[in-house]
């Protein structure tokens, strides 16, 4: 069973960037797409970005599209989400998912 960990968060400025890292464990985890998710407080968890098994076809949500970039190295088993252009509305626990399976979540920060 694959083992997924975040790690990357933090409090930030408007304005600025974090790179958040999703590392997973198993020998599968490179042969399957990877989402990145966010939940705000007393907000429903929803889709940020996923990028597929070779990193060939990427897909943001337009709330985030231009300022987030989803990238993966196969060789360290790790996703990234770089994240630029910070605003507070990203404010948010953000979470890695693998075919159903979920990270305990990273949180992300973003001060006015």
């Amino acid at each position: 069973q694959v083992q997924l960990v975040e790690s990357g968060g933090g409090l930030v400025q408007a304005g600025g960037s974090l790179r958040l890292s999703c590392a997973g464990s198993g020998r599968t985890f490179s042969r399957y797409a990877i989402g990145w998710f966010r939940q705000a407080p007393g907000k429903e968890r929803e889709f940020v970005a996923s990028i597929s098994w070779n990193g060939g076809y990427t897909y943001y949500a337009n709330s985030v599209k231009g300022r987030f970039t989803i990238s993966r190295d196969n060789a360290k088993n790790t996703v990234y989400l770089q994240m630029n252009s910070l605003k507070p509305d990203d404010t948010a626990v953000y979470y890695c998912n693998y075919r159903g399976a979920w990270g305990q979540g990273t949180q992300v920060t973003v001060s006015s």
